[in-house]
């Protein structure tokens, strides 16, 4: 049913009394949760997979379960959320991830404890593509970009604080504490959310199935084939599968998408430069903010020698910025403009990878405060602005859509981020390390335990006179791993700065102001 303009100012005018800063407060609690279910589990894996006795496959889909279905579900949650009510999805995500946290924390079994990541990662994309969705109705101009700085920050202290709070709960009780601990912010947010109005897309009267079957199942493929690439190598026929079955369905998408009346997927919107190049800042902004956060707590426990509350503790200069910053940027945004601040953002991104090229085993920590604290800063001064930029693409009633589209390249960028960079370090460690006591099998080992911070399980192999060169030569290997990758970041960092000034034009960021 349509909403006319005096359903309208009645609804505005219930948010100036007080419903607003609610609405507010129930989205971003909500939100802190979607943050530490990708940082805290970094930290808590090593010892998860010691007790549970998890392969480095079975111990990686911990984390790759949850990103994948999280990015396969995001558009068909933001058009649920257009067609059935945005609070009604926030709520139905709520339930199913805090749910999936209890079972979680629960078990002791890998298996089920990898499925029920998966799970996780379907409530996961209804919350947050229903919260964004919620925000863009419920704001406006100035009042819509302080909204969006507050979402960042809770963003920002689910990635800041969740290192640190995992690591001293897996030392005062153990890892199940890091999931457990989602289930009780989970029944907060469902005691706050009945405060949300209840908000639709008037011309959303039916479901798109097709196109959310289609596009699931590519999107899907295609987080599997990243996943199953850098497990099984890349000519595997398990890899080759997902990225055959992931071009067949995407090419059913687009014709689906192409013949209904109200798609979910608007392709006409990438007809719009401006739009494609907002859409993709994940890819430039958190692309090497995920991958930082998943493997230098793995290296710190490893080569480092930190125990895990240390491990969290060290993130804490690139993860504080993004929990001060958007609130400040989001304050910014309402004046500046936007394509100067992202382009700013992955500039200070780019300069903090070079420097991070300084990280060497056994260093004080103070030689990483700087370059840390600069990639911090480049990243939380994006939080916010570009979820705000991205639903100001498009009209209003069709926010979920555009969170959607936003979300899905986020956390596609995230699970491609986290199996590729993976892949990477293990390959490269691998390449580089040359040990002439151990078989081929024994350093494919050590490369890929080192990864994940568990020298031990990869050291115990060899014989005990062998285990102190071993350690060195896996230590160096995989620095000069980390220091490639840090590389690779930089030039993405940089190429996303130029193309985003040249590029985007601001007045098209303005449409719903």
């Amino acid at each position: 049913m349509a909403i006319d303009a005096t359903e309208r100012q009645g609804a505005q005018a219930a948010l100036t009394r007080g419903q607003g800063a609610a609405t507010l407060v129930a989205v971003a609690l909500a939100s802190v949760m979607l943050p530490l279910a990708v940082t805290a589990p970094a930290v808590a894996l090593t010892q998860l997979a010691a007790e549970l006795d998890a392969s480095v496959g079975q111990a990686q889909w911990v984390q790759n379960a949850y990103n994948v279905t999280f990015a396969a579900f995001m558009l068909a949650a933001g058009g649920l959320a257009d067609r059935f009510g945005r609070r009604r999805i926030l709520v139905i995500g709520v339930v199913v991830f805090m749910a999936m946290a209890a079972v979680i924390g629960l078990s002791s079994n890998i298996i089920v404890i990898d499925v029920a990541r998966a799970v996780q990662g379907v409530g996961a994309a209804g919350i947050l593509t229903s919260g964004a969705a919620v925000l863009a109705d419920g704001f406006r101009g100035a009042a819509r970009a302080r909204a969006f700085g507050v979402l960042g920050s809770s963003f920002g202290f689910g990635l800041a604080l969740g290192p640190l709070v995992a690591g001293v709960l897996v030392n005062i009780a153990s890892w199940r504490a890091v999931f457990l601990m989602n289930v009780v912010l989970g029944v907060i947010v469902l005691l706050l959310v009945r405060a949300i109005r209840e908000s639709r897309d008037p011309e959303a009267t039916s479901v798109d199935w097709g196109g959310v079957i289609t596009f699931s199942a590519s999107l899907f493929l295609l987080s599997l084939a990243f996943v199953q690439g850098a497990e099984a190598g890349w000519l595997s026929l398990s890899t080759i599968g997902a990225v055959v079955g992931f071009v067949a369905f995407l090419a059913a998408f687009i014709v689906v998408e192409s013949r209904v009346r109200r798609p979910m997927f608007d392709l006409a919107l990438f007809r719009r430069p401006t739009f494609v190049v907002v859409v993709c800042q994940p890819f430039t902004i958190t692309f090497g903010f995920v991958v930082l956060l998943v493997y230098l707590p793995p290296f710190f426990q490893g080569v480092g020698g930190f125990g895990s509350t240390e491990a969290g503790a060290l993130l804490l200069p690139l993860t504080l910025p993004v929990l001060l910053l958007p609130l400040v940027a989001g304050q910014i945004a309402a004046k500046a403009p936007l394509r100067v601040m992202l382009a700013l953002s992955s500039l200070l991104i780019a300069g903090g990878s070079l420097w991070l090229m300084v990280l060497e085993p056994g260093q004080s920590w103070t030689a990483l405060i700087a370059p840390l604290a600069l990639f911090g800063i480049g990243v939380g001064s994006a939080f916010g602005v570009m979820d705000n930029a991205a639903v100001s693409t498009v009209e209003v009633e069709r926010a979920g859509m555009a969170s959607g589209i936003f979300n899905t390249m986020r956390i596609t960028g995230e699970s491609v981020a986290i199996a590729g960079a993976g892949s990477l370090l293990t390959s490269l460690s691998l390449r580089s390390l040359d040990l002439p006591f151990a078989t081929a099998e024994q350093e494919r080992t050590l490369a890929g335990e080192a990864t994940q911070g568990r020298l031990d399980t990869g050291l115990a192999q060899l014989a005990a006179d062998e285990r102190e060169p071993a350690l060195e030569a896996i230590s160096a290997s995989l620095t000069s791993a980390m220091h490639t990758t840090f590389l690779g970041l930089a030039v993405l960092a940089l190429a996303g700065a130029v193309v985003t000034f040249l590029i985007v034009k601001e007045r098209e960021l303005r449409k719903t102001d």
